[in-house]
């Protein structure tokens, strides 16, 4: 028996939701001899760690309609295959795990055709379009949520939950300066922010302020108005990297609904109102919402619906009755998977060991 370790490409592109699990899950293969598929300048040119080497393809989404750019992105997801074709073969590659998105549809494609295994995880309850269509080729499809496997081929799907960044799983402080009995209100809009709901905040900030709330408010790069209010309790900022103590530390949360601020919510067990990005494809992060709600984990709202008197209202009750919080709190604890990355990893032994 050889000790050559064992070659995996990980194709994991574009946003922190695809991007993050797959590094956890990488963290877990310690013993393989790993290297990553991206896209030039996305977010994983500065995540991937230094020790993986990264490969780049250009390829694009296949969200518009048929027409003649679709002959442009057909073309250009060709050159994609062939090229990620050659660097599985001439990289010796044994196998292939991918987290989705528009990079997954070359790389499944290319590692099938040479015969390789495929691990596809998908993080959301309505898998993405790339996972609908090519979820037969793969060896396994892990899923996030345990809804998923309703919306993929028979016997496909495992679940394992969504692998979050190790931060999450041990305790962190927040550096930040807040007094540690007063009730802290998070609101997050992912990483691209969410400039709607940051407006509404905004406008409910002077009640939440007076009833004793500090609120620390991630507000995105895309918000002109991020720095407009000035409160002592009231802390906006474009970026916030201790995400984990954050959410360890806040009594609420508000946030969008995608599959990667929810899974770090549940392992944090923290409570909170969700507002579904209206515009996600398929409405995908309703889907996902629902799961909360239905576990009494969060409120859902519809972004259409929540009136800054609504969102005021809400968040006032919920910091008022520590029974309803303490609800939410375990509602969020039942839909945690902390071992996700492990179960990933030991999908990737189980089909790469032959």
């Amino acid at each position: 028996m050889t000790n050559t370790p064992v070659k995996l490409l990980i194709a994991a592109s574009g946003t922190g939701g695809h991007l993050f699990p797959a590094i956890a899950t990488a963290n877990q293969l310690k013993e393989y001899d790993i290297e990553w598929l991206g896209v030039p300048n996305r977010l994983e040119t500065k995540l991937v760690p230094s020790q993986y080497p990264l490969h780049t393809i250009s390829v694009e989404g296949f969200q518009q309609k048929l027409g003649l750019g679709t002959f442009n992105i057909l073309s250009r997801l060709i050159g994609s295959i062939l090229r990620v074709r050659h660097i599985l073969k001439d990289g010796q590659f044994q196998g292939l795990l991918t987290t989705g998105g528009y990079i997954a549809a070359p790389a499944i494609i290319a590692a099938r055709s040479l015969g390789l295994p495929v691990i596809l995880h998908e993080s959301n309850v309505l898998p993405g379009k790339v996972t609908r269509w090519f979820s037969r080729l793969c060896s396994v499809v892990a899923v996030g949520f345990e809804k998923g496997a309703e919306y993929l081929p028979s016997g496909k799907s495992v679940y394992v939950g969504t692998p979050v960044r190790e931060e999450f799983l041990s305790a962190q402080s927040l550096d930040l300066p807040i007094p540690e009995n007063v009730p802290v209100i998070a609101v997050i809009g992912g990483s691209q922010g969410a400039v709607a709901v940051n407006q509404l905040v905004r406008k409910c900030i002077p009640a939440w302020v007076e009833n004793g709330a500090w609120i620390i408010h991630q507000t995105g790069e895309n918000d002109r108005d991020a720095f407009s209010l000035e409160y002592p309790q009231y802390f906006p900022m474009t970026f916030y990297n201790n995400m984990a103590g954050l959410l360890q530390r806040a009594n609420l949360v508000i946030s969008r609904a995608g599959a990667g601020s929810l899974t770090e919510l549940a392992v944090t067990h923290t409570p909170s109102i969700l507002i579904p990005y209206p515009y996600a494809a398929d409405n995908h992060q309703a889907y996902n919402a629902k799961v909360f709600s239905n576990q009494n984990a969060a409120l859902v709202f519809t972004q259409s619906e929540l009136t800054v008197e609504k969102l005021q209202t809400q968040v006032l009750e919920l910091l008022k009755s520590s029974e309803k919080l303490e609800k939410m709190t375990v509602g969020a604890e039942k839909l945690a998977v902390k071992d996700s990355a492990k179960k990933l990893a030991s999908l990737v032994h189980k089909f790469l060991s032959h």
